[in-house]
């Protein structure tokens, strides 16, 4: 995705808006004893879509609201978001991701590794917490609960961002480049 303001605009409205109804509102909903989050959906529906620079600094963003709005020591959730982010815009551009079930598979993966890579960082960070075995249910139905929530809000981060998608490869083809093609990992390069 070339980035341009129309694009930023877009997906950080998107991220303030996961953010806010993350903690305004599916935060405070228990489903079997854990509850969905937003957050790694919304930045791993914009990485897919957008690769894995776009990816990066959607997760540092959402991250950094997230930080911001819960009061938390800023950066964690930037650092393991950013990770998300750039992990998943990169399976993107590797991989051929036009498979109609591939946002249970991504939003279930995103969800665990940003749950364990969270953890992890707190834990070096060296605040106190329990850890039990509930911990791991909680885990397990929070990736189940975005799994189930994953195909209605990547379909939404679709919508909201292919028109600018569309915009980028018709001012490409104005400019006059040709279409790239060739195998995903080597477009661009000039031989």
């Amino acid at each position: 995705m070339i980035p341009n303001r129309q694009a930023v605009v877009r997906v950080g409205v998107l991220l303030v808006a996961a953010v806010l109804l993350q903690v305004s509102a599916v935060a405070q909903i228990a489903v079997f004893g854990g509850t969905a989050d937003l957050i790694p959906i919304a930045v791993a529906a914009s990485a897919l879509y957008g690769g894995s620079v776009a990816g990066a600094a959607a997760g540092f963003a959402a991250g950094l609201v997230l930080d911001l709005a819960l009061g938390m020591s800023l950066g964690g959730s930037s650092l393991v978001l950013t990770g998300v982010g750039y992990g998943v815009g990169r399976f993107a551009e590797l991989r051929d991701v036009s498979h109609g079930l591939l946002p249970i598979a991504v939003a279930a993966a995103a969800t665990a590794i940003y749950d364990l890579a969270y953890g992890a960082v707190t834990f070096m960070l060296g605040l106190e917490a329990t850890v039990s075995a509930l911990v791991l249910r909680e885990m397990l139905v929070g990736m189940l609960l975005n799994a189930v929530l994953a195909l209605p809000l990547f379909a939404f981060v679709r919508r909201v961002v292919r028109p600018v998608l569309r915009e980028d490869l018709a001012a490409r083809r104005r400019r006059g480049r040709p279409r790239e093609a060739g195998p995903i990992g080597l477009r661009g390069l000039e031989v």
